[in-house]
């Protein structure tokens, strides 16, 4: 029986470009280029790897956002996933992360799984709960920020590094897993993998297709909420202290003013 492997990743605002809030106090999608985010790809790195052991895999990469995340649902596909769902709904327009574990849940029971695989967070919430809200709805283990990660005999399996211990970890499939940036670097996509995405299958759905009302996600169904938003003050001009024999002292008061030494 064919591996069914999930990898949940998500459609995020560059980091690099000018990011503002809307008038709802959520991120203005339309003012910013997006991308995948980098932490998931280490996701859909570490479920291809799974895959290449595995005697039959299949690897459906999930995502929930607005029409542009089929880019990144595109990107996992060109990097060696087989199929992709897009689960696109205006009334998610708001949604948080409690809401999100919902439709990721609904979706990945829909379209049937043995392992799911995240990322240990989104480069633009930073939250990393997901995997565990996930694993709760679902009902299964949860095995996260892993370091190493394998699947054996109806076993998931992996090593999570800490700052004091290494800890080796199991749990039998179903699980939800989640993977560190040290679980090894993302694969760039060739161009026989980008040509190839373009004809793998992304399928699309929206709360109806989930069983989902419209009040339990979104603003309305969101359990917390951004109460309020100030632009960050422009960067100043620093100060520059020319050496004419004294810098070093001049140096030493300055950081000596602001406590610094």
């Amino acid at each position: 029986m064919s591996l069914r492997i999930v990898v949940c990743v998500k459609y995020v605002p560059d980091a690099t470009g000018d990011r503002h809030f809307a008038e709802d106090l959520t991120v203005d999608r339309d003012d910013v280029d997006g991308l995948l985010s980098e932490l998931d790809e280490y996701a859909v790195e570490q479920a291809l790897q799974i895959a290449d052991e595995a005697d039959d895999a299949e690897i459906t990469v999930l995502t929930v956002g607005p029409e542009d995340a089929k880019d990144a649902l595109r990107k996992a596909l060109s990097m060696g996933a087989d199929k992709a769902v897009h689960v696109e709904d205006d009334d998610l327009h708001g949604t948080d992360a409690l809401g999100t574990s919902l439709v990721l849940a609904k979706a990945i029971e829909k379209t049937g799984y043995d392992l799911v695989v995240c990322g240990m967070a989104s480069t633009d919430g930073t939250m990393g709960v997901l995997p565990a809200m996930l694993a709760e709805r679902l009902g299964v283990p949860q095995v996260s920020l892993l370091a190493e990660v394998s699947v054996e005999d109806g076993t998931v399996k992996g090593r999570r590094d800490g700052d004091t211990a290494t800890e080796q970890l199991e749990a039998r499939l179903p699980a939800v897993v989640s993977v560190t940036d040290q679980s090894g670097e993302a694969r760039y996509p060739s161009f026989k993998g980008i040509m190839a995405a373009k004809k793998k299958p992304v399928e699309s759905w929206d709360l109806e297709d989930l069983e989902i009302e419209s009040d339990e996600v979104g603003l309305e169904g969101a359990w917390s909420a951004v109460d309020g938003a100030t632009e960050r003050p422009a960067r100043t001009a620093g100060t520059i202290v020319k050496d004419e024999g004294e810098g070093g002292k001049q140096l030493a008061a300055f950081l000596a003013e602001r406590k610094f030494i």
